[in-house]
């Protein structure tokens, strides 16, 4: 079944890159105690390319809540990101795209038989 789910993700993949963008998924990774200097290394920023559609929430869910502990607020993004190749996103990740710099409210990750396809992020400028 891992073939199909793995063809499944290619799909995903070139139709997000013909109908969507190329965006950006940016993480810092915290610098390491250095024992010899007694201080900590520098963070380092890590960005990987992706391709993703940004869509806005339907009027009806704006206001709603979306996940446990989350609200869709007016201006949010539902960006739905292409996952064969990626490192997982996680809340610290920031999106650039569409010239804005997108923070990660909630994450789903559209997962099945252990595939990830696509994640689908609530971005928040």
């Amino acid at each position: 079944m891992s073939q199909f789910y793995d063809r499944m993700a290619a799909t995903a993949l070139r139709l997000i890159e013909q109908f969507g963008q190329e965006i950006t998924l940016r993480d810092t990774v915290p610098g390491e105690y250095d024992p010899v200097t007694g201080g900590s290394t520098p963070d380092v920023e890590v960005s990987q390319p992706a391709h993703a559609i940004l869509q806005d929430y339907a009027l009806q869910q704006s206001g709603m809540s979306y996940a446990e502990g989350t609200v869709i607020k007016q201006g949010d993004k539902k960006i739905l990101v292409a996952a064969q190749g990626l490192t997982p996103p996680t809340l610290t990740t920031t999106v650039i795209a569409d010239g804005a710099t997108w923070t990660i409210v909630n994450i789903k990750e559209i997962n099945p038989a252990g595939t990830p396809l696509v994640y689908e992020i609530q971005g928040r400028r």
